[in-house]
């Protein structure tokens, strides 16, 4: 079970739930429409709820690309959703699994 929520959402509404749920996802856009620019000012919610909830999966949605990538691991997203980067690259392949390695190494840098 997850539970989301978009930019203009305070991240404080999250907590009563967290115990409740087994990922969130934080909204880097505003939902609703592909290409938008990605809002790095969303990384403090994540890097939030990474320091109060270690164990946590944390999902960023919106704007995640091989150019913003590094934000989102940097501040503890677990796992990435990225539409427009992938689907107009020119090799698919090779920007998943670039974005996939820069989020593990900064899982396997995170102290246990």
């Amino acid at each position: 079970v997850g539970v989301g929520i978009k930019p203009k959402t305070a991240v404080d509404v999250l907590l009563p739930l967290v115990d409740l749920v087994d990922m969130v996802l934080i909204m880097t856009v505003e939902p609703g429409f592909g290409g938008q620019k990605f809002m790095a000012d969303m990384m403090p919610k994540i890097s939030f709820l990474r320091e109060k909830y270690t164990d946590l999966e944390i999902e960023v949605d919106g704007g995640v690309s091989p150019s913003t990538i590094q934000h989102c691991a940097d501040a503890g997203a677990t796992m990435i959703v990225s539409g427009s980067a992938v689907v107009n690259s020119e090799n698919p392949k090779e920007t998943i699994t670039y974005m996939r390695d820069i989020v593990n190494q900064a899982i396997q840098k995170t102290p246990a």
